[in-house]
């Protein structure tokens, strides 16, 4: 495990390195502290398409942080944070920089604590935003709510292809809002809600 100290020295790396495509950081004990240090890095790195997280206790703060990176970075695409804590205020910190950012195209927000809140301000975002194809709820709690926000965010976002919304509290009222919009959303290939 690398911890604050190993990621301050790869953050630093990180604002002049001219090679690094792809960082795999999972199960580093980062922290918000670590994120903060990292997201400092993003803003300036023009290389970075990649970056791994899971696993890191990353918070709100940690949201916070990477979504400041967000609204500045035009090259990183592929952002996972699966098995944090961000919440519904670390997805409503995400949700603004997707309003903004142009480049991502893969956000993995699996296992987050995430319920309603959270994906209504995702699903606002998901109105504009033109890059993000796929989207990864799996496991958090979101419900019937939750579901009717995003179906209505399926009905004029045309660039989502993979949204996955396994291991949630989403019933019937929110699956049928869900399928509903798929009758008018041409752009949605893989839709995964098993065990809701």
């Amino acid at each position: 495990m690398i911890g604050n100290e190993g990621i301050h020295a790869l953050s630093e790396t990180l604002k002049t390195n001219t090679t690094l495509t792809g960082l795999i950081l999972g199960d580093n004990l980062i922290g918000n502290e670590g994120t903060l240090t990292l997201s400092e890095a993003l803003k300036t790195n023009t290389t970075l398409t990649t970056l791994s997280l899971e696993h890191n206790s990353i918070e709100k703060e940690g949201a916070l942080a990477l979504s400041g990176a967000l609204k500045t970075n035009s090259t990183l695409t592929t952002l996972d944070l699966w098995g944090n804590m961000i919440g519904d205020e670390g997805a409503l910190a995400l949700s603004k920089s997707l309003k903004i950012n142009t480049t991502l195209t893969i956000l993995i927000l699996g296992d987050n604590s995430i319920g309603n809140e959270g994906t209504l301000a995702l699903s606002e975002a998901l109105k504009t935003n033109t890059t993000l194809t796929t989207l990864d709820f799996w496991m958090n709690t979101i419900g019937n709510e939750g579901a009717l926000t995003l179906s209505e965010a399926l009905k004029t976002n045309s660039t989502l292809t993979r949204l996955h919304l396994g291991e949630n509290s989403i019933g019937k009222e929110g699956a049928l809002a869900l399928l509903e919009a798929l009758k008018t959303n041409t752009a949605l290939a893989l839709w995964t809600c098993g065990g809701t």
